[in-house]
C-alpha cells in the first residue's frame, strides 16, 4: 500500500467527454459540495469504466477520486501483483490524475516490479537496456504493460510503465 505520483497532464484523457466533463463543468460554474461531490463520482465512474474495458478489474475493485487533489484512491483485491500493479498503473496514466493512493490487496503475493516514467526519446528497447542490460529484453516490458500498451512503439512523455523482475 502507498501513493504514486504521476504527471497530471499526461494519460488518457477520460474527462474530457461525456458525464464526467459535464459534472466539471457544473462543478466549475456553481462550485458547491454536492457539485464537486458528482464530479468526483464521475470521474471515479470514467476511471472504472476504462479499466473493465481493459479487462483488468476484479469482482471488488473500488475506485474513488477526490477532484482538489487530483487522486484516485483504488481498494478491493487482486489475484496477483502484476494484476494490482496494472490497475494502479491504468487509473494513474489518466489525464487530470496526479496520484493514486493503493489500498489493494494481493491474494498471492510475488515480487514487485519496477517504475519508470517514460521521457521523451524513451524507446522500450533503451529501458530493457537500462533495467536489464540487454535492449532484446524489450519483451517483456512491453507484456508486462499490456493491455495499456496495445504497440511497443506507443509509449509517450509521462507515461509509467511497469517493469517486471527478471525472469
Amino acid at each position: 500500500m502507498g501513493l504514486f505520483s504521476f504527471i497530471k497532464d499526461a494519460g488518457e484523457k477520460l474527462f474530457g467527454s461525456g458525464e464526467a466533463k459535464a459534472a466539471q463543468e457544473a462543478a466549475a460554474k456553481a462550485p458547491s459540495p454536492e457539485s464537486k461531490a458528482l464530479a468526483n463520482t464521475k470521474a471515479a465512474e470514467a476511471i472504472r469504466r476504462y479499466i473493465d474495458t481493459l479487462k483488468l478489474a476484479t469482482p471488488d475493485l473500488t475506485i474513488g477520486f477526490d477532484g482538489a487533489s487530483s487522486t484516485v484512491t483504488v481498494g478491493g483485491s487482486a489475484p496477483d501483483q502484476a494484476t494490482k500493479e496494472r490497475i494502479l498503473l491504468a487509473a494513474g496514466n489518466v489525464s487530470g490524475v496526479s496520484n493514486v493512493e493503493d489500498k489493494l490487496v494481493v491474494l498471492n503475493p510475488e515480487p514487485e516490479a519496477r517504475f519508470h516514467t517514460v521521457v521523451r526519446g524513451d524507446t522500450l528497447s533503451a529501458i530493457a537496456k537500462t533495467y536489464y542490460g540487454n535492449a532484446n529484453k524489450y519483451p517483456a516490458i512491453f507484456e508486462a504493460n499490456k493491455p495499456m500498451l496495445s504497440h511497443p512503439d506507443k509509449i509517450y512523455p509521462g507515461q509509467m510503465l511497469r517493469i517486471p523482475p527478471e525472469a
